[in-house]
């Protein structure tokens, strides 16, 4: 089914014209188109789902491909993987570099952002001395793996505490290139924080990097997606997403992407044929045997994607999320960790109710109202954060707004 079928099939044919026609920012208000989209998803009707952030279920024609994947794997078992697992895997893995706007030399599909950003991390030439940044509110494993290397080579981390609410871009990027020195071999970034969907000004900060000889590795496990970009255009040398995510493919999917003069600087995480040359990204590549139905169902779930439009998506994400935070920004009691500026987050928020620990909140959302979040305690990020999707409906969203008034 192509876009404009999709969108047939969603609206009616009568409405489709208007639709298709309709700027995103416009349908993003459109409750009707929406509430198709969401007879899309299986949803849970024992609670409202506000923390997708972590796991996006699949739409049920993505779950259902992912199933028929299975049953057909299964059923040609080792015929099929010693003679289409191989082909099939490529195929996915250049309309995921497409999707990305990369070369598919330049990305391999991955189980996580974790297995990716590790990969450089441990991958990456250190030596004694050597410095990394990164900052407290980036994802706690990839920290954990710079702890590691500062054990196992000596190398120093620089740890950065960003500010909640910035002045503007150059406030951020000064803090990173504040704390470069000429030991400073390499920055994690984080394009979407996901404690708070805090957007960073990436292309900056990887453009001062430069300047000063620095790599960077941003983490887009928030991001890719959610946002309309292309991985080449944001400066980077690396960077890592997950696709069980917003992209909405099965759970232990995910892509690395790394800038095609820096492969050979690598060394693999596990070691691959001695046939593969040092400049050849296959070479991170080596899973041994792994189920190829999870990287088939990555093609299924960009069709989804494409189909509703990837501007059209961050637009309703970006919409949502300033329903529900434009009611309670300001009011006395309720603290939000997400800056105001809405160009500087999507979907994702925070929010604090003051007398209460993250953990009481997250706890007295479910138990008493119903809601799912997750408690983010990590000072200075210190609430629940809030994560809506596509199938999310302002109602739901409004019984949030009510919950958070109740409480103060």
């Amino acid at each position: 089914m192509n876009k404009r079928e999709f969108l047939k099939t969603v609206a009616g044919a009568g409405a489709w014209t208007r639709y298709a026609a309709m700027p995103s920012a416009q349908l993003a208000q459109e409750e009707a188109f929406w509430a198709s989209i969401r007879g899309r998803f299986r949803v849970t009707d024992e609670y409202v789902n506000l923390e997708n952030g972590y796991y996006l279920m699949q739409s049920e024609p993505v779950l259902e491909a992912y199933i028929r994947h299975v049953r057909d794997v299964n059923l040609s078992a080792s015929r099929y993987m010693r003679t289409r697992a191989a082909p099939d895997k490529l195929a996915v893995r250049r309309r995921l570099a497409e999707l990305a706007g990369c070369p598919a030399e330049e990305l391999i599909i991955t189980r996580n952002t974790t297995e990716s950003l590790d990969t450089v991390i441990g991958g990456f030439p250190w030596r004694a001395g050597d410095e990394a940044i990164f900052a407290d509110t980036d994802y706690g494993a990839m920290q954990d793996m710079f702890r590691l290397q500062a054990r196992r080579h000596g190398i120093v981390n620089r740890v950065l505490t960003l500010p909640l609410h910035p002045r503007s871009d150059e406030e951020i990027v000064s803090l990173y290139e504040s704390a470069v020195t000429d030991r400073t071999r390499l920055i994690m970034v984080c394009h979407v924080v996901n404690l708070t969907g805090h957007i960073l000004p990436v292309r900056s900060i990887c453009d001062m990097a430069r300047r000063r000889g620095v790599q960077v590795m941003v983490d887009g496990a928030h991001a890719f997606a959610q946002l309309d970009f292309r991985i080449p255009d944001l400066g980077g040398d690396y960077y890592g997403a997950s696709l069980h995510k917003w992209l909405g493919a099965p759970l232990g999917s995910g892509l690395l992407y790394v800038r095609r003069d820096r492969v050979a600087g690598l060394w693999p995480m596990f070691a691959e044929n001695a046939s593969v040359r040092d400049d050849d990204i296959m070479k991170l590549n080596h899973t041994g045997t792994h189920p190829p139905h999870t990287d088939l169902a990555i093609n299924d779930a960009i069709d989804f994607h494409a189909m509703i439009g990837v501007q059209r998506k961050e637009a309703r994400l970006r919409y949502l999320q300033r329903y529900w935070t434009d009611q309670v920004r300001g009011v006395a009691g309720i603290t939000l960790n997400t800056p105001a500026d809405p160009q500087r987050s999507c979907a994702i928020a925070n929010v604090r109710v003051d007398r209460m620990t993250p953990g009481e909140l997250a706890r007295t959302l479910f138990e008493r109202h119903r809601i799912w979040t997750v408690a983010i305690n990590r000072p200075p990020v210190m609430g629940v954060r809030v994560t809506p999707h596509l199938f999310t409906t302002t109602q739901e969203l409004d019984s949030l707004v009510a919950a958070l008034r109740s409480l103060v």
